[in-house]
């Protein structure tokens, strides 16, 4: 099983990326193709010792640059990591691809280079977040379709509830639709359709839920458009960035305090764990036809390589063809 990994995606790449490269061959005895700069990549792992043989490079003379628009930098930028990468999947010189780098741009250039599954209208991204009950949810859509019609609400409750059934062995997922307030009669009408979309599917729909929710526990799957999911995802990563900071201020502000943090050490090593979204690694692009996943801009080694991780997870246990298996009941 093979991985083409961007290795020029992310704020901190190419190095971070073959450093979680190296890490997840020597892990999960994975096989990695690296896409990007040539020289800066054997370079890097030739500081890193590595001479085996479950890494390969394929040359790439583009970036897609962070905040470049998302259709113009792949059309112009054929020769760019994200787009070879991808084409590596397509022509089946690859069976999953992950990038950290520009968001739209991976959107978009998978969405035109694999196409979608049969009888998916928008692609959802989705990302795994830690609950109140112990277990993690998931959310969908945070960014791929601002402009999402009920049906592709729909849609994306069908793909997470076939993701928790086989990719985190979970059946029988709660499935909530993020509002305004739990009561029907509340939201617009592309909320109020979806809700009737799902409430007459054989899915374990309860109903809507607020934005109070999203890591309570009460849902284990909320289905929401881009614009709302990524708006709530950016807020969640500043609230706990922000806690972060207080904590470490106020608890190291004092000498009691430094003293009372050497017993509060393992704790807070567990809060951070918990929260830390690089134990998930990534989050897969749901849709489309091929194994995508998406890394967070400022990915650690750590993170990149939980993604290649994740990214053979859905290989081995066929995810797609879960996806259409659902999509006909």
């Amino acid at each position: 099983m093979k991985i083409a990994v961007d290795a020029m995606g992310g704020d901190h790449a190419p190095r971070v990326v073959v450093e979680g490269a190296i890490a997840a061959v020597k892990e999960y005895n994975a096989q990695v193709i690296l896409v990007g700069d040539e020289e800066k990549i054997k370079l890097l792992l030739a500081k890193h010792d590595y001479t085996g043989d479950n890494i390969s490079i394929e040359p790439s003379m583009e970036v897609i640059g962070m905040s470049e628009p998302a259709a113009t930098s792949v059309r112009k930028k054929r020769n760019s990591s994200i787009s070879i990468g991808l084409n590596l999947l397509k022509e089946g010189r690859a069976d999953a691809f992950f990038s950290a780098g520009n968001t739209g741009a991976v959107v978009c250039a998978a969405t035109l280079g694999l196409g979608l599954l049969p009888g998916i209208e928008r692609p959802g991204i989705s990302i795994v977040v830690p609950t109140l009950k112990g277990r993690p949810s998931l959310i969908v859509d945070v960014g791929a379709n601002i402009d999402a019609k009920p049906l592709h609400l729909f849609q994306y409750g069908i793909m997470a509830d076939a993701y928790f059934r086989y990719i985190l062995n979970r059946p029988d997922a709660k499935i909530g639709l993020l509002n305004i307030g739990e009561e029907e009669s509340k939201g617009t009408d592309v909320i109020k359709e979806t809700r009737d979309l799902f409430e007459k599917s054989g899915l374990n729909f309860i109903g809507n839920v607020e934005g109070r929710d999203l890591f309570s526990g009460k849902s284990d799957i909320i289905v929401c458009d881009g614009f709302i999911g990524n708006v709530a995802l950016k807020v969640t990563e500043s609230v706990v960035e922000t806690m972060q900071v207080f904590l470490k201020k106020h608890i190291l502000g004092s000498t009691m305090g430094k003293i009372g943090a050497l017993f509060l050490k393992p704790s807070l090593l567990r809060f951070k764990k918990e929260m830390d979204y690089s134990e998930y690694g990534g989050a897969p692009l749901l849709g489309v036809n091929g194994v995508v996943i998406i890394g967070h801009g400022r990915s650690t080694s750590k993170a990149i390589k939980n993604a290649i991780r994740a990214a053979n997870e859905e290989v081995e246990r066929k995810f797609n063809e879960k996806i259409l298996e659902a999509l006909k009941r």
